[in-house]
């Protein structure tokens, strides 16, 4: 997807349109071919080439030069509308603190500091602290002409907003060094203890939570809690401290502003439930998440739709909803969007939800969209997603009685994966590829006392209600073999068993 699709998909239907106004209203001559272009973009349906050949009989300088105009016309426009829709309260601080600044120039000082007042008081109630150091620094610098100022008050007031500043400056310097940090463990495979480190790093920078943060600290904190859980899979730990910060967050006054760290909040958590099996309780998030995603003309609802409908899926699925779960991805399998990521998750889960319907052809369809390189999917979706890929691929050519190829595929994974397991500690998946080997290798031994004994003696369980949901799956299929019993029904069981608990 070039760079023209990828902004165009941002735009809502409504921008869409006013962005093809706004071209209309810019162009001066009638032979414009910019609408053409816009219209053509928008079906998202030709190749560059073809439209080139389609509005230019195949002259690419003059393409090329209508894309860059399109371009930049795109550009304007999307700053314009943002500029519009800008917090009104940031807008008239501002506005505040210019005007004071031009009565201060022309010696008129009550009127400034009283403007300068009512800049602070709005400032103040909306952490804007950036601007309040400005409404400081200007009260300070002309505190000899106010006899009614207390210039010991101001800089008191000057020093404890800065301590915010720092503060805010502070853990944004930590939320990219750790968000840095976890793209290198998702999409390079590094192996770093990221609880230890995490802790450290905020230690270091003397960062707690408090009611005093802006939204957006708010937003950052409850992400950076969630990354060592992303890694672990041990998301009992964060849970808590996730809903109690969103409970401030929520009622922030900064919360209508900040719509996009708001749905990200609410996906954060709705995951976070979601993986402790609180199916109900996520989706509760899920529909918050939904209803902010609609909010200020759905202005975020393109951005954030698959990832809700990846995690939608997956809630229902888990709550013995399958055929509803399963309708929810195949509306998406053939969608084109920018958000990647999301979309070769729920391309995998849904051969998941396909094998456990024993619809082994359908998510055979599905393998065969995958079509790149393990280095490509790992730069798209992390080494994760890689790993899990090969082994649901193994697994599906294991019901398929595709024999060689299910010890090409084990092969290349030992060779590719089994280090980095070890040096992750993730021995059971090892552990379980050894049993998927024995398994089609001889069916019949899988359901005897002796391999039911050995599998309950190999794997190293950390207690149900902490063991992943994803690891719970993939043990399912190999407990159905051993009980003769259908694949999904012994998925739900274990689930349940482990939310009882």
């Amino acid at each position: 997807m070039t760079d023209l699709n990828v902004i165009i998909s941002t735009l809502t239907t409504e921008e869409q349109q006013q962005f093809a106004l706004f071209l209309k209203k810019k162009n001066k001559r009638n032979d414009t071919k910019n609408i053409q272009l816009f219209k053509l973009l928008q079906q998202n349906n030709l190749s560059s080439t073809e439209i080139c050949n389609h509005l230019y009989s195949n002259k690419k300088n003059a393409y090329h030069a209508l894309r860059k105009r399109l371009y930049n016309s795109l550009i304007d426009f999307i700053a314009n509308i943002n500029l519009e829709e800008e917090n009104s309260v940031d807008m008239q601080v501002i506005k505040y603190i210019l005007a004071s600044r031009s009565f201060l120039h022309n010696k008129q000082y009550k009127v400034a500091y009283k403007i300068l007042t009512k800049a602070e008081t709005l400032a103040k109630s909306h952490y804007l602290f950036s601007i309040l150091n400005e409404i400081y620094h200007t009260k300070i610098q002309y505190a000899y002409a106010n006899p009614d100022s207390n210039i010991t008050v101001l800089i008191n007031k000057f020093k404890e907003n800065q301590k915010n500043l720092f503060i805010e400056d502070q853990l944004n310097i930590v939320y990219a060094k750790m968000r840095k940090t976890l793209n290198n463990i998702t999409y390079k495979g590094d192996v770093i203890d990221i609880e230890t480190l995490l802790k450290k790093t905020l230690e270091e920078h003397h960062i707690s939570v408090n009611e005093s943060m802006s939204f957006k600290s708010l937003y950052q904190l409850i992400t950076l809690v969630s990354i060592p859980a992303f890694v672990t899979n041990d998301y009992l730990k964060t849970e808590p401290f996730i809903i109690k910060t969103y409970a401030i967050l929520k009622t922030h006054k900064s919360a209508s502003k900040q719509l996009y760290y708001h749905i990200e909040v609410l996906y954060l958590i709705a995951n976070t439930l979601f993986r402790n099996k609180k199916f109900n309780d996520s989706l509760h998030y899920l529909k918050l998440m939904e209803t902010q995603m609609l909010a200020n003309n759905k202005k975020y609802y393109n951005s954030f739709k698959l990832k809700h409908q990846f995690l939608l899926a997956l809630n229902t699925n888990y709550s013995s909803q399958q055929e509803k779960a399963i309708g929810i991805l195949e509306k998406h399998i053939n969608t084109k969007h920018a958000d990647t990521d999301s979309l070769l998750k729920i391309y995998l889960a849904l051969s998941m939800f396909y094998i456990q319907a024993q619809r082994f052809k359908d998510a055979h369809h599905i393998f065969s969209k995958f079509y790149h390189t393990d280095n490509y999917y790992e730069s798209k979706a992390g080494k994760d997603w890689v790993i899990k890929k090969n082994l649901i691929e193994i697994i599906l050519h294991t019901e398929l009685n595709n024999i060689n190829l299910v010890e090409s595929k084990l092969r290349s994974f030992k060779r590719n994966y089994f280090t980095y397991l070890k040096l992750i500690k993730q021995q059971k998946a090892i552990t379980y590829l050894s049993f998927v080997e024995l398994y089609y290798k001889d069916p019949s031994f899988i359901t005897t006392t002796k391999f039911k004994d050995k599998v309950e003696n190999s794997f190293e369980w950390v207690g149900k209600e902490k063991e992943d949901i994803f690891v719970m799956s993939f043990y399912a299929w190999l407990k159905s073999k051993m009980e003769n019993k259908p694949l999904y029904l012994t998925t739900l069981e274990l689930v349940q068993l482990a939310k009882e608990n």
